[in-house]
């Protein structure tokens, strides 16, 4: 399966809100919230919001996602990668994959605490992972972060570095 990864998973073209970021700004989670496809990163950007985002999922209980991408292999590709780099148990289809058709975008929605994963076919989507965090007692810390690149821990999947989140 790492082959397909690294071949079903293209970057993803530049956002035209980040093609115009002032010179010297750092990237950050908060500069992602409400972008509809995940801008394209360079190395120095990923690990700094790969460090970033250590810190803001580290206080939460458990996670929910989302990924928005062209096919189910992609999507399949990336939340299996995200489970590796972040130390979680697969998560398993809640039920039997609808039928998507060749050439239509999903929607994989996922919770680590349940433990599953529902596909379906949605188009006119952006391309990208969300990640939401949640805390029973305390809900200052919970939030959602993304989108990120669909590739953003394939990476360091194929390096054999889990502990760099």
């Amino acid at each position: 399966m790492g082959a397909l990864q690294t071949e079903a998973l293209a970057p993803t073209p530049p956002s035209p809100a980040l093609s115009q970021e002032p010179s010297g700004e750092t990237l950050t989670l908060e500069r992602l919230r409400g972008l509809r496809t995940a801008p394209t990163l360079s190395l120095e950007q990923r690990q700094q919001l790969k460090q970033e985002l250590a810190q803001v999922l580290a206080p939460c209980q458990w996670f929910t996602l989302g990924i928005m991408a062209p096919g189910e292999l992609e999507a399949l590709a990336a939340l299996r990668a995200l489970e590796l780099a972040l130390g979680w148990s697969a998560l398993a289809a809640a039920s039997e994959p609808a039928a998507v058709a060749l050439g239509h975008s999903v929607f994989l929605k996922g919770n680590q605490r349940i433990g599953t994963y529902l596909l379906r076919q949605e188009d006119g989507l952006g391309e990208g992972l969300l990640i939401t965090g949640h805390h029973r007692e305390d809900s200052s810390v919970e939030g959602t972060w993304g989108p990120l690149p669909l590739d953003f821990f394939v990476a360091q999947v194929l390096a054999g570095d889990p502990a760099d989140a």
